[in-house]
């Protein structure tokens, strides 16, 4: 094992396998030697990863080894700027859809995977227009369907009863964590096949965080999600699997108690530990 351990964190761990057996499916989602270059920067290298059906994966690892890269190659957010360039496959399932093919429409891949990132970024409409807005994208004009479909996902995100009688007020009057609970029911509202967080309570209290990491609890089960925290605490609470990544490779991943409890590289180990460095 202490040979093992070397080997991950000082020679090229491509050469170690990094998902535990412990990692059983039914997968939503494949990475495939994904490889992601920004320019002439690879910040992606050879990233191997499945993702289980409506289970909780949390990415962690230093600022810039690459989880909030991989986790907005899901839903090609990266098409929207000059020169980034994706290689290998990120298959969806069970369409077997490679969704960072040139063939596949990014749009198509916004509207079945939906994301909230770190800071509430509510739109300066209201709150009902804010929760149907991608409905409406995707052509329900029926007010009534609207109206049901809003109410579903304001209640699923926890929001409804600070929020049924002011559907019609701006979305920006809201507190921070009420913004972000309305971002996860704008996201939600389209029943999407995978949910993104990206850091959703980094800019959050105490408060607001425990009542978005209740929200992502309850929302397990019905979809599969990916969260980035830099949180260790947090993905130990609300992580079904947690992946460790460092310089845009994969180092680690498993179940996140067993990952917390005995992880397979010292790389890990120091970590989770705060040794790391």
């Amino acid at each position: 094992m202490n040979a093992e351990r070397t080997a991950i964190t000082h020679a090229d761990p491509a050469s170690t396998p990094k998902v535990s057996p412990r990692v059983v499916g039914p997968f939503k989602a494949e990475v495939r030697d994904v490889n992601f270059y920004y320019g002439q920067f690879h910040a992606l290298k050879n990233v191997s990863m499945p993702f289980v059906d409506k289970r909780v994966t949390a990415l962690i690892g230093p600022s810039g080894c690459g989880k909030t890269t991989l986790l907005r190659c899901f839903n090609r957010m990266h098409d929207l700027y000059p020169g980034n360039r994706y290689e290998g496959e990120i298959i969806l399932h069970p369409d077997q859809i490679n969704i960072i093919s040139p063939k596949v429409e990014p749009l198509e891949m916004r509207m079945r995977i939906g994301m909230v990132f770190q800071k509430p970024n509510p739109f300066s409409k209201s709150i009902f227009e804010n929760v149907a807005f991608g409905l409406r994208l995707q052509g329900e004009t029926n007010r009534r369907v609207l109206a049901d479909k809003v109410e579903a996902a304001l209640k699923s995100a926890a929001i409804w009863d600070e929020t049924k009688d002011r559907l019609q007020k701006g979305a920006r009057d809201l507190s921070g964590g009420q913004q972000q609970r309305l971002c996860i029911a704008r996201a939600i509202a389209t029943e999407p096949e995978i949910l993104l967080f990206d850091e959703p309570t980094s800019a959050l209290d105490p408060i607001a965080t425990s009542r978005i990491e209740d929200l992502i609890d309850s929302l397990r089960g019905r979809f599969t999600i990916l969260i980035v925290t830099h949180n260790l605490q947090q993905a130990g609470r609300i992580a079904d699997y947690t992946a460790l990544m460092y310089k845009g490779e994969l180092v680690e991943m498993d179940k996140t108690v067993a990952m917390f409890e005995k992880p397979s590289f010292k790389l890990t180990e120091d970590y989770l530990t705060g040794r790391f460095g």
